[in-house]
């Protein structure tokens, strides 16, 4: 029943869109029309006008034609860059870019798989529910678009976001995060004539990272030290340093130990750091910005979303993976906010690099299931 040339054509013209993050205002127009074309009710937020971009999130309502409880899906209409005059080739049934910029696949893949699937529906005269349908701006930069989101206008209490690699793949699980940024202020000093009265901010986080626990940290949190900036001239002692960074968890007790434990030792190395000149005492000190990025996500494997979709793959003799990821996306924020959604699996490859690609077939396949999803919902 899914049209695989329509796959084709529908991903050849979303990918040669340009829209990085902050600039989906052209292919926010292009969704518009074309889910307008499948009878939805579409309306833009202000999330845009509030975050920078020059477009809203885009929500559609699709009314069923079958009695049951709404059903949400979610994609993002944002790529990351470099996304200047992206051209998608396809070749040997890949998608790939022409080599210069990352394809879009992350994650107008999801979008093309829920406009094939509402062609489907309604081709073939499927039953189906109501739709809720969430298509976000800004998920690259921090999941900027859904935190947005008035959520008290959804009835839907479950979902699916399509935006993850491979294919017969659910995410239920995904850590929660924060980001920090330290900075640290020592004293200028000129390096060549009087080092001893200066304080090195970059010595003071040089010491610091150093002790810190980076990378994975056990199998359910990691942290990392992102961006270093700090120091004007070889020949200043630099007296400014930020660093930028995050933690991830599955546990929120690791969460708060982790970020707690690398604040923690930047005050230490901070407060070691002071001289004495004549009856003066310098001495190094921080600030801190430090945010929740996101919440956890946890959908339990008994939960009557996970039940529809190992339902749908195994019509299709296609079980599906049930696992957890390390990374976020909108799903957290809808889970945060009452709405029980897991991650759907879009054939996404390379996803952020220039070397980006997809199958036609596994588009193909991810578009069987969800309409045998939605059918089941």
């Amino acid at each position: 029943m899914v049209n695989r040339e329509r796959i084709i054509d529908e991903f050849t013209r979303q990918a040669s869109i340009d829209s990085p993050s902050f600039k989906e205002a052209a292919i926010a127009k292009y969704l518009e029309q074309r889910f307008k074309k499948l009878g939805a009710e579409i309306e833009f937020d202000d999330a845009g006008a509030k975050i920078g971009s020059d477009s809203g999130n885009m929500i559609a309502r699709i009314p069923g034609n079958k009695s049951g409880e709404p059903l949400l899906l979610s994609a993002h209409m944002d790529t990351v860059t470099p996304a200047d005059n992206v051209e998608p080739i396809l070749k040997d049934g890949i998608f790939t870019s022409a080599g210069e910029t990352i394809l879009g696949g992350d994650d107008k893949s999801g979008i093309v798989e829920i406009i094939e699937a509402l062609e489907v529906l309604q081709e073939e005269k499927i039953p189906y529910v109501s739709l809720e349908i969430v298509i976000s701006i800004c998920e690259e930069q921090g999941l900027l678009g859904a935190k947005q989101l008035d959520f008290s206008q959804f009835k839907a209490q479950h979902g699916i976001a399509l935006d993850t690699r491979g294919v017969d793949i659910v995410i239920n699980r995904a850590p929660a995060a924060n980001r920090f940024k330290i900075d640290i202020f020592g004293h200028e000093a000129h390096a060549g004539v009087c080092p001893e009265q200066g304080i090195s901010a970059i010595q003071i986080a040089s010491r610091a990272i150093s002790r810190m626990s980076l990378g994975r940290i056990d199998a359910e949190t990691t942290a990392n030290i992102g961006t270093v900036h700090g120091g004007l001239a070889s020949n200043i002692i630099p007296s400014q340093l930020s660093l930028r960074g995050e933690v991830r968890s599955h546990n929120v007790d690791k969460l708060r130990e982790q970020t707690e434990s690398i604040i923690g030792i930047v005050e230490e190395e901070v407060n070691k750091a002071k001289i004495v000149i004549g009856d003066e005492t310098k001495v190094a000190t921080m600030s801190l910005e430090l945010k929740e990025d996101f919440s956890p996500m946890l959908v339990t494997e008994d939960a009557q979303i996970l039940q529809i979709i190992q339902e749908a793959g195994n019509a299709l003799g296609r079980p599906q993976k049930i696992q957890a990821a390390g990374g976020g996306s909108d799903a957290n924020i809808f889970n945060g906010h009452g709405i029980e959604m897991v991650i759907m699996a879009t054939g996404m490859e390379k996803v952020h690099t220039v070397n980006e690609q997809i199958s036609v077939d596994d588009m193909v396949k991810a578009s069987e299931l969800l309409v045998e999803i939605i059918r089941r919902a």
